[in-house]
């Protein structure tokens, strides 16, 4: 039986501490599903193709490592549900904190109920990156700021060309 999971999230950009849960839920699986949530009522900082090839980029190596097929897809519709049309049997939730958690449990609650087949699984952020959360990054990117201890050298460089001249 080939286990499937499932990690979602607006990847705006993707942050070290996105990789840090990926490479992690990989060890744990078979195949890892990376869901973009795309929502009308968003206005994302990058474009939905940046940020799969973004992901794209980044996961490579961690599913050359771990051994697991890593997936990129896109979804606008509940995370429960793009879980189940992938065959996904856990949700992988990465924690930085203590506020964190306790949104988790609660979107762990709701999915639970939705989707009682699917498990959720917290993945502790390891210390080196629990500190990084993507919508500071973007506040530091916007206002100048050096970004290159949050994000990979690629992700950099694209925030860089973004705010180039700004």
């Amino acid at each position: 039986m080939t286990r499937i999971g499932f990690y979602s999230g607006s990847f705006d950009p993707v942050t070290l501490g996105h990789t840090d849960v990926v490479a992690r839920a990989a060890e744990l699986v078979d195949r890892l599903v990376i869901g973009i949530g795309v929502h009308a009522s968003k206005t994302p900082m990058f474009s939905t193709a940046e940020r799969v090839e973004m992901l794209r980029e980044e996961t490579l190596i961690i599913a050359d490592k771990t051994g697991a097929a890593i997936d990129i897809i896109t979804f606008d519709s509940l995370a429960v549900e793009a879980a189940r049309a992938e065959g996904a049997t856990v949700f992988f939730r990465g924690l930085r904190d203590g506020t964190d958690f306790d949104y988790e449990m609660q979107m762990a609650g709701m999915n639970g109920a939705m989707a009682p087949d699917i498990q959720t699984v917290f993945v502790a952020a390891s210390p080196a990156v629990r500190h990084i959360a993507a919508n500071l990054v973007r506040q530091v990117a916007t206002m100048g700021g050096d970004v290159s201890s949050f994000v990979s050298p690629e992700v950099e460089r694209r925030l860089q060309a973004r705010f180039a001249g700004s």
